[in-house]
């Protein structure tokens, strides 16, 4: 089988980053069906041909899902999400990597941090305290998930801050479907209030530990949970 011809592949590429580009930049987010084949074919003026190459390409990092009769979707915002997402694992695998990253998300935060991503880091606790409160799950699913986001970009290392947004959409999975299990407590100040009261006061030590017993409760509690795939947070 002959080789693709040098322009072809450039073209290709070329492609693949323009739509990559659109999910990075959030402009389609997660979730959302992307235009279709035709529009694209128009917006971008290349055929049909390269225009499939590039979306196949992206559906096989992980970045796009097609769904059969109904379009395709977004379905990871980077490549290392979109791995993790094939993987498809379980909440106590990625409790086990987050054991890890949230002690040190929090003990990098803590010394580096600034008042304005405190006061952030507060308001969403205020969101996740009144959406449990409600019994709102996906606003709960949402400050949490924010809240923890927060505080690994408040340690100012972008690698580990990626990594931690990797995992996001598998433990929004699981908190969704475990939300009513007998024992789920969305409102623990472990790795939460505590947390915040850590970082405020530039305290590594009492962070890590905040961080680390709010993974380790929640580790605990699934433990005893044999049906469930839950989490915490």
């Amino acid at each position: 089988m002959a080789l693709p011809s040098v322009r072809r592949s450039v073209l290709v590429d070329d492609v693949i980053q323009r739509l990559r580009d659109e999910i990075t930049s959030g402009r389609w987010p997660m979730g959302a069906r992307i235009p279709t084949e035709t529009a694209l074919i128009e917006q971008l003026g290349v055929a049909r041909g390269t225009l499939r190459e590039a979306t196949r390409a992206l559906i096989h990092a992980g970045l796009l899902q097609a769904r059969q009769g109904d379009g395709t979707y977004v379905r990871a915002t980077n490549e290392l999400s979109g791995a993790i997402q094939r993987l498809d694992s379980e909440l106590d695998e990625v409790l086990e990597v987050r054991q890890g990253l949230d002690a040190q998300a929090a003990r990098l935060a803590a010394a580096r941090i600034t008042p304005e991503a405190l006061d952030c880091l507060d308001a969403l606790l205020t969101r996740r305290a009144t959406a449990w409160r409600q019994r709102d799950r996906d606003a709960w699913i949402e400050a949490d998930h924010a809240f923890h986001q927060a505080v690994a970009a408040g340690g100012g290392n972008s690698l580990l801050n990626n990594l931690y947004a990797a995992l996001g959409p598998a433990l929004r999975r699981s908190m969704a479907a475990h939300w009513e299990d007998r024992g789920f407590d969305g409102a623990d100040p472990r790795g939460h209030e505590e947390l915040l009261d850590a970082l405020r006061a530039g305290d590594a030590v009492r962070a890590a530990r905040s961080a680390t017993s709010n993974i380790d409760a929640t580790c605990d509690w699934h433990a005893t949970t044999p049906s469930a795939r839950p989490g915490r947070d």
